[in-house]
């Protein structure tokens, strides 16, 4: 085998791989969109989510319009938020406000996870969670178990992304 036949393999071996990186560098890329376009709606889901929530003319998360995205009645929003039902009387009383605020959240959390606001709802109200005895992240955020539900969406995430 001649230098000149050795350098020429060479070269076209270096050529293929070149291409071959330049390949799998498309797909990175192709993926790296994917993922950030992604991203960019599950903002515009949670951020619609957020915003339909307020109380008209307040600084105020609605208890009225919480419970309906959440498909329940308004009296069974003190048990979600763990509060007394009197205190839905007054919905800006800051023990609620931040009860609801710890619900959106978690909910928002996992709709930036899932993609899907309708589907955070309903993991956030019938999901159990196997690590935290079968209770919902309902049942735990009303327990004011919110950073243990965080957590846990975030090793989902982690889990979600390799």
């Amino acid at each position: 085998m001649s230098f000149l036949s050795f350098q020429s393999g060479l070269c076209m071996r270096l050529h293929l791989m070149c291409e071959k990186y330049a390949y799998i560098v498309r797909i990175i890329e192709r993926r790296l969109d994917m993922a950030q376009a992604q991203t960019e709606r599950a903002y515009a889901v949670v951020s619609g989510f957020v915003d339909s929530l307020q109380e008209p003319r307040t600084p105020y998360i609605s208890p009225s319009r919480l419970s309906k995205a959440l498909g329940v009645k308004v009296a069974n929003l003190a048990e979600l938020t763990g509060v007394h039902r009197n205190t839905l009387r007054n919905p800006s009383s800051e023990r609620l406000q931040g009860r609801m605020r710890e619900m959106v959240k978690v909910i928002s959390a996992a709709a930036e996870l899932t993609g899907d606001l309708q589907k955070a709802i309903y993991w956030y109200r019938n999901e159990p969670i196997a690590d935290y005895g079968h209770r919902t992240a309902a049942e735990l955020v009303a327990d004011g178990e919110i950073e243990a539900v965080l957590a846990y969406i975030r090793d989902l995430e982690n889990g979600a992304r390799g």
